[in-house]
């Protein structure tokens, strides 16, 4: 059984936006174009925070450049 997803990161690069799913624990469990009905359904009602700026994104997201990751908009999933 897969850890649920608790996180929702929209995160462009070279123009192109993707929706990461990440864990409590910010372990990636799935990556898809943001562009997607679902991302529109997930994220319905619920806040964004702008950024993933702070340490606890360090390792989740370290392929990402600090404009990538101050520009992403992370969501906190209903579990």
């Amino acid at each position: 059984m897969q850890t649920p997803a608790k996180y929702l990161v929209i995160i462009e690069t070279v123009g192109v936006r993707d929706a990461l799913l990440f864990t409590a624990e910010r372990r990636q469990v799935a990556g898809f174009d943001a562009a997607t009905e679902e991302v529109a359904l997930m994220t319905r009602g619920l806040p964004a925070v702008d950024g993933a700026n702070g340490p606890e994104w360090d390792h989740a997201l370290a392929g990402r450049s600090a404009d990538e990751r101050a520009a992403a908009v992370v969501y906190t999933l209903d579990l």
